[in-house]
């Protein structure tokens, strides 16, 4: 890949902003830019790397209940959204994200879209610092004139190693240390840092080698030699995918990815757990601060008893505290203990794995999108609730990378909005019913199937494997 200037280095000039042409707006919501829909008007809130402090966390459930229906939607990047919002209420949302930090760049907001692997540290699989990697890429790309030219659509991936946000296929990949698309090879590795990060550009099956310490900077020369040969070459483009050839692939051959979600329950350095359909209430959300705090409190008490043992010594360990939302609509709590579980698990979170509900996702549907045929969700959950018996002893997780129970979507449109990558199982609402297809790089043949008749060939489609 060429090299270009870091716009964020001292003495580099940066040019007048200039965003390509791409046709048709981008329509992409934002903290600032709201978008109606039938159930009020919809915020999305970008949080790089799913990381939330307690504070902030509790500012957008009281935000929320204030100025919205009272839930909170996770996102496929990670992100939150607020829904039911009244149209006039953007200035007094805009002044509380801000009086947490959640609204640094008022130019920039949209394009914060980073995804992270959510259990780095704290699994017991060797990684690298991503949550660094994380605030320093947000804070270049906001102090980066030309980076309001991407697309509120443009994705980074800040992946540790272990191939799990690799696989969603972002516009620019960081991958730490020797790239691994299972569990066990990346167990393999005796530290992150014994081989350099590769970038990945789009759905290339080879990446760019980079410079220990240059990692953000690569990423981010990556994403401006993007815009750079869009208007040299006049094309119009969201995505690296739409024009593979634009950036030319580098020399490092790639494996394919696991794309691995954090396993629900406890985690050898705090807990993870999961949402219906990214969906929590305020309430449940502060139920997650809760235990959260409780981490915190914790990691404060035994560094002060470290502290006062050893004076002038700082405390080391794992960070704690704070919360971190996964691109697969689920929460880690870095540092939370096992004894908080039975309280998430009673506040409707999901706390173990093997359930239908693993990695099934639905569109927002009726009635909060005019253009969708069914109420999705509600379809949904009795699908998912009856196939429980039907996918007993099927991991949505299985150990290795053996193939488990795939992905499941539902979509109330042709849109499909927010479906996975790679493959995964189709309910599209057709009216009548719901057409139920194995997507993916050679689709199968679909089926359609009446309400009644839905659990039963969902299930079954999820069993696939070739």
């Amino acid at each position: 890949m060429p090299p270009t200037p870091d716009a964020t280095a001292p003495g580099v000039a940066v040019p007048a902003r200039e965003v390509p042409d791409r046709g048709r707006a981008d329509a992409c919501p934002g903290a600032l830019r709201l978008h109606p829909a039938d159930d009020g008007a919809l915020a999305r809130i970008r949080l790089p790397g799913g990381l939330l402090t307690e504070r902030q966390a509790l500012a957008l459930a009281e935000a929320a209940e204030a100025l919205g229906d009272g839930q909170l939607e996770t996102t496929s990047r990670g992100n939150v959204q607020l829904r039911g919002l009244a149209a006039q209420c953007g200035a007094d949302l805009a002044e509380r994200l801000r009086a947490v930090g959640l609204l640094p760049s008022e130019t920039h907001e949209r394009v914060r879209n980073i995804v992270a692997s959510p259990a780095a540290g704290l699994d017991g699989t060797p990684s690298a610092d991503v949550q660094s990697w994380v605030r320093e890429l947000d804070a270049r790309l906001c102090a980066s004139d030309w980076a309001a030219g991407l697309s509120g659509k443009f994705l980074f991936a800040l992946d540790d190693g272990r191939g799990d946000v690799a696989a969603l296929d972002a516009d620019v990949t960081l991958i730490a240390g020797s790239p691994s698309g299972a569990r066990g090879a990346a167990a393999d590795r005796t530290s992150a840092g014994d081989r350099p990060a590769v970038l990945r550009l789009g759905r290339a099956d080879h990446g760019h080698p980079v410079e220990a310490g240059q990692e953000v900077t690569a990423v981010l020369a990556a994403a401006r030699a993007f815009l750079d040969a869009l208007r040299t070459s006049g094309r119009k483009a969201w995505h690296l995918r739409e024009v593979p050839d634009l950036l030319p692939a580098g020399p490092v051959p790639l494996p394919a990815f696991a794309g691995a979600a954090p396993v629900l329950g406890v985690l050898p350095g705090g807990l993870s757990v999961g949402l219906r359909f990214g969906r929590a209430s305020a309430a449940q959300w502060r139920a997650l601060v809760a235990a959260s705090g409780a981490a915190t409190a914790a990691t404060t008490a035994a560094a002060t008893t470290a502290m006062t043992a050893a004076p002038g010594s700082a405390a080391v360990g794992a960070t704690t505290g704070g919360l971190r939302l996964t691109p697969w609509r689920g929460v880690v709590l870095p540092g939370a203990s096992a004894d908080r579980l039975p309280a998430l698990a009673e506040a409707g979170f999901r706390t173990g794995p093997g359930s239908p509900w693993e990695r099934a996702t639905a569109c927002t549907g009726l009635p909060g999108c005019a253009k969708s045929l069914a109420d999705v969700r509600a379809d949904a959950a009795r699908a998912l609730d009856a196939a429980a018996g039907a996918l007993a002893g099927v991991s949505a997780e299985a150990p290795g990378g053996v193939p488990g129970a795939l992905p499941v979507h539902w979509s109330g449109c042709e849109r499909r909005c927010g479906h996975p990558a790679g493959r995964w199982v189709d309910v599209l609402a057709t009216g009548h019913g719901y057409r139920v297809t194995v997507n993916g790089p050679a689709p199968l043949a679909s089926v359609d199937v009446s309400n009644e008749e839905m659990a039963e060939a969902v299930a079954e489609a999820r069993r696939t494997t070739k």
